[in-house]
């Protein structure tokens, strides 16, 4: 029994259930065998003015967020954990020291969220170059149907207001 326990808890970190890809019918996957290395976070876009932080299908989300932002002329560097378990926190904090403002954003419920462990370790090893409060946009703490989804999950106007937010914050 321990065994069948202890494999269900190590495919939950293996395996991660992203809601919106569920109904996704298409993505890219590369032809070639590739590997992605546990616990090293991926730079997808550079930028100077605030981290953004996420995983899995949030990625999508944060990239066209990231996109009105820079409308607004507001530079973001994006990061895309990979792995949370091990997870990358050199990599996030080395952009937050450059950047002084982050914000983590995940579809999981904000209580509990991955998210919450991000923003403890970064307050703990960033505070004296953070210049806002570190925001989270996350889902909210109620269990919700398919008809609900698109006010539950965070979008990118939710994200982009939590950008704002930051910097606003910080002048």
């Amino acid at each position: 029994m321990f065994g069948i326990i202890n494999l269900f808890f190590i495919c939950q970190l293996l395996l991660h259930r992203f809601k919106i890809l569920y109904r996704a019918s298409v993505e890219e996957v590369p032809d070639a065998d590739y590997e992605i290395p546990l616990g090293k976070a991926e730079i997808i876009r550079e930028g100077a003015d605030v981290t953004v932080v996420g995983w899995g299908a949030q990625l999508r989300t944060l990239q066209k967020a990231c996109e009105l932002a820079l409308k607004d002329g507001i530079s973001c560097e994006l990061i895309d954990l990979r792995t949370i378990l091990p997870w990358d926190s050199e990599t996030i904090i080395k952009s937050v020291m450059k950047t002084g403002k982050l914000v983590v954003s995940h579809e999981a419920p904000i209580t509990c969220g991955f998210g919450a462990e991000v923003a403890a370790t970064l307050q703990q090893e960033c505070f004296f170059y953070l210049e806002a409060p570190i925001q989270r946009v996350c889902g909210y703490d109620t269990p919700f149907n398919l008809v609900f989804e698109k006010y539950y999950l965070p979008d990118e106007k939710k994200n982009l207001d939590a950008i704002r937010k930051v910097m606003d914050l910080s002048r």
